[in-house]
């Protein structure tokens, strides 16, 4: 891991709902970091979770992982903006996987196209979108496609076909295998591919390729476009029915419960006790003391502080939060991303004397079985 990863602690404004971290981003934003990492060839693992994504990192464990290690995290449901609404956390717009393809295929001011190679899709789906963004986008050329069919993660990750992508040199590889194949795919090959970009947008080809329309606006604004996509696929009607069911459960036991607590710590004084943190290096371990009131206002002293320990010894961490006494979900999506450079390290982080309240505020933002206590 380079120090520019460990750097993305301390640019990143990543925010924790119902136990899944979200860079707090806008469609413009997430455009032009999109473009930046092409145009520098930096690597770029772009996740867009949806309801579905949410629901299911619940009890995967991988797809879980997957989604942490990405580069870029974008909030692509009305489902989750509610919830950020709910808990005042900034996720202020739906960044839609779609939209920001669209965006990207529109812009203006590019000098070189972006190369966008297809990866998987129903069958002719990925060759007949390919020839309609040749056709009609002026920023982006499709340099490929590639139907794998319904076989393995192993079966579709043979050197053949990496080397078929890479010898393509695609800026943007956009996979369409299904969320979980997708996801699982991409930590599985990630760093075999050349592409800058890397992104399961599923629905993209689909659109792209015209056998599906998208949802007008006022379906889209408004959170019906799960309705809208059953009427064109209605095949989709029983996932959408268990991650309504799934959604409500969570809507019902976390987060409107959690809105209501934080709200209510928020009036009192606790709250306005600064936040301070320190550490000190012993034989095996760093020993982390936090104490005050934790939020994403004042995180920059704490993320300065994880990258110092993530460039120092590469022994485990433990936090003493006996003295916190309060904590927001950008500490804790914060406190997600220093946890998986710490095992990328093959170190662990624990956390110890946690008073009952922060025990309640992990509990309620659904990260209790995340983290060591």
């Amino acid at each position: 891991m380079t120090n520019q990863g460990f750097n993305s602690i301390l640019t990143r404004d990543i925010f924790c709902i119902l136990g899944l971290p979200f860079d707090a981003v806008n469609l413009s934003e997430t455009s032009s970091l999109i473009s930046s990492d092409i145009e520098n060839k930096q690597r770029c693992f772009l996740s867009t979770p949806n309801l579905n994504f949410l629901v299911t990192a619940q009890s995967d464990l991988s797809f879980f992982q997957s989604v942490v290690d990405s580069n870029l995290i974008i909030a692509d449901g009305m489902p989750i903006i509610w919830i950020a609404k709910l808990l005042g956390i900034p996720l202020r717009e739906r960044v839609a996987g779609s939209d920001l393809f669209d965006k990207l295929s529109k812009q203006k001011e590019r000098n070189t196209q972006i190369s966008v190679f297809f990866f998987g899709g129903q069958e002719g789906i990925a060759e007949q979108a390919s020839k309609k963004l040749n056709e009609t986008s002026q920023a982006m050329s499709c340099c490929g496609f590639y139907d794998p069919g319904f076989v393995s993660i192993e079966e579709m990750s043979t050197p053949n076909i990496i080397e078929s992508i890479n010898n393509k040199n695609p800026d943007f590889l956009l996979l369409a295998l299904g969320a979980a194949k997708g996801q699982a795919w991409i930590q599985e090959n990630i760093d075999k591919i050349n592409a800058p970009v890397i992104s399961h947008l599923g629905a993209v080809v689909n659109f792209v390729a015209g056998n599906v329309a998208r949802a007008p606006i006022f379906w889209q604004k408004y959170g019906l476009e799960w309705l809208w996509r059953i009427k064109q696929e209605p095949n989709l009607w029983k996932r959408y029915f268990f991650d309504g069911l799934a959604f409500f459960k969570l809507l019902v036991f976390k987060a409107l419960p959690l809105a209501f607590y934080d709200k209510w710590l928020k009036k009192s004084e606790d709250f306005k006790i600064p936040a301070t943190i320190n550490y000190q290096h012993i034989p095996g371990a760093y020993i982390v003391n936090i104490s005050g009131s934790i939020h994403h206002l004042n995180l920059d002293n704490i993320k300065q502080t994880f990258v110092d320990i993530l460039q120092g010894e590469p022994v485990n961490v433990e936090i003493d939060c006996s003295e916190i006494t309060y904590i927001d979900s950008g500490f804790i999506g914060t406190l997600i991303l220093f946890q998986n450079h710490l095992n990328q390290q093959n170190r662990q982080l624990l956390l110890q004397n946690l008073p009952k309240r922060i025990y309640d505020l992990f509990k309620l933002n659904n990260v209790l079985n995340r983290f060591l206590f």
